[in-house]
Formats: C-alpha cells, structure tokens, sequence
C-alpha cells in the first residue's frame, strides 16, 4: 500500500473514531461492570445461578450501549460522503470490538471462580445480544430518517429482552440455567441468533433507504 493510501485510512479511521458515540458505549460498559461487582460491593458471594443471571445482565446492559453505536448527530447536516455507509457502520465496530473484549474479560473475572459460568456458552450469549442490538440498530438506520435512533433502539432491545422469556415457547428458550438438559439445545439457538443478527447487520450495510433531508436554516 502506497503512503498516500495508508494516509487516506488513517485519517478516516480518526473521522469515523471522532463519530462514535464513546460516551454510550462506556456508560453500558460501566453499568455492566457495577452489576457484576454488586455482590461483592454488598460483601457478598454469587452462586452459581446468580453469577449466569449477573453475567446475561451485564451482556444485556452492555448490548443497551452498543444501540448508540450509529447514532450520527450529522446526518441531517451533511452532504453524501464517497466512503459507503456499511465502510463507516463496520469501522465504527472494529473500534468498538476491542473495548468489548477488553471489558467482557473484566467481567468474567469480576465473578468468583465458583459462580463463573461456562465460558464458551456465556460468551456466545454476550456475542448475540451484542450482535441483536447492532442489527436492530442496523435496521433503525436503513429504514427510518432519524439520525439518533439509538434511544429508540435499546427500549426496544431492553423491551424484548425482558418479555423474551415469557413469550418464547419452552421449546425455543434461551435463558436457561446450566443444569438444565436443554443446555447445549438452547446454545444452538443462540448461535443461530448470532449469525441472523449478523446477516442482518450485512444486509442493512448499504446506505438508507429514506435520504435525510436538511433542516432548513431556522
């Protein structure tokens, strides 16, 4: 690669980092740390059921951040870019993946080695909801004209994820315990959440659907 074109993403790369709405994204991991960290703040010890709902909690607080990534103030105010839309919505993720691993990694080992679920499954669980939230946000941002929808989009997360496991057939749960024989069942669902909300997030990668029009100058 030429210096000039190493020049040309380097300064794309520090454009898309200035866009990223930091300040959501360390507030989910902040609060998903503190859910963790609540029972030993209280002098107390997880169990082993609690340690997997503490777990699913800070995943799920966390994912609520991640709804912000695409929220982009701008949209109504500036002109088309050449760089695509799924180039600027992927960058902001590889931004934001490395903060992800660095905090699930604190919030693995924030759990006491006896109520530390599986790793493996509990990570896939972390990966999927982290992924829902981004399609979901994916979608606001192909479908609807509005810059900021990430409010929108983690209440909608936030709704379903509690209602989920109420209204999902007994067949089809997710939220289930380790001892539970429908253990690895339900992992199997998870994975497939995972690679759906994926394609999703590819499909919606071309820029939206509805073109924003400018605010008139008031």
């Amino acid at each position: 690669m030429r210096r000039s074109d190493m020049g040309a993403v380097g300064q794309l790369v520090a454009a898309v980092a200035r866009t990223v709405p930091w300040r959501a994204v360390a507030a989910g991991a902040v609060a998903g740390l503190l859910v963790v960290a609540l029972p030993r703040l209280l002098s107390g010890a997880p169990d082993a059921w609690l340690g997997l709902t503490l777990a699913r909690a800070a995943a799920l607080v966390f994912a609520l951040g991640l709804a912000f990534l695409l929220d982009d103030p701008a949209r109504r105010l500036t002109t088309p870019v050449p760089t695509p839309c799924w180039v600027r919505g992927g960058l902001r993720v590889v931004l934001v993946a490395p903060v992800a691993a660095l905090w699930w990694a604190a919030v693995l080992a924030l759990l006491p080695a006896q109520a530390r679920p599986p790793l493996g499954a509990v990570t896939l669980e972390a990966a999927a909801t982290a992924a829902f939230a981004l399609a979901a946000a994916a979608v606001a941002v192909r479908f609807t004209d509005e810059p900021e929808p990430g409010p929108s989009v983690a209440a909608g997360v936030l709704t379903l994820a509690l209602l989920a496991p109420h209204l999902l057939p007994t067949r089809w749960d997710l939220f289930v315990p380790v001892a539970d024989p429908n253990w690895q069942a339900a992992h199997v669902r998870w994975a497939v959440v995972l690679v759906v909300a994926a394609a999703v997030w590819a499909a919606c990668g071309p820029e939206p659907v509805r073109r924003l029009r400018p605010r008139p100058a008031s």
